[in-house]
């Protein structure tokens, strides 16, 4: 089921990705495909100090997806306050414990998932941090936090031609 629902998610993606996204499998070193692991690209969310940016994240679908989320990472070291220093995301999107607020859905596809990591960039939850350092200095001096975070986005420029 898993291959099949991701087969089906790469050819949607390839016709309905939103502007500036890229989501692809990754290739293996005998030159296939590896359906279970996409490399993405998020633009930062315009209007924000994210803006310019382009983000990496890696996106790993366990044999149970869809019934079970993608685990997904921003390099290791990203700041960001819902992102481990390991670079997991930490999102309530991404997680299938009901109990403790996850959201995720087997209808979840992958353009929902890629932007709703887009809005985490947007609207950190500082009530769920992943990354204490981020979340302080969010907190207690957000221009410095907004400093950093431009600075970041200069470690991942747009592509030029992001079409």
């Amino acid at each position: 089921m898993s291959r099949e629902r991701l087969l089906e998610e790469r050819k949607n993606f390839r016709k309905n990705r939103p502007y500036g996204f890229v989501g692809k499998p990754a290739s293996c070193d005998d030159g296939s495909v590896d359906l279970k692991r996409w490399e993405c690209r998020i633009p930062g969310p315009e209007k924000t100090a994210w803006e310019g940016g382009c983000y990496p994240v890696t996106m790993i679908f366990p044999d149970s997806y869809p019934n079970n989320p993608p685990e997904c990472n921003f390099p290791a070291g990203f700041f960001h306050p819902n992102v481990y220093p390991s670079g997991k995301v930490c999102l309530s999107l991404l997680d299938n414990d009901a109990e403790l607020g996850g959201q995720w859905a087997p209808s979840i596809n992958i353009v929902q998932i890629l932007v709703g990591i887009q809005e985490l960039l947007r609207s950190p939850n500082v009530f769920s941090p992943a990354q204490a350092p981020a979340c302080e200095l969010l907190k207690k001096n957000p221009k410095a936090y907004e400093t950093k975070i431009k600075e970041q986005a200069k470690k991942y420029p747009a592509p030029e031609d992001e079409d």
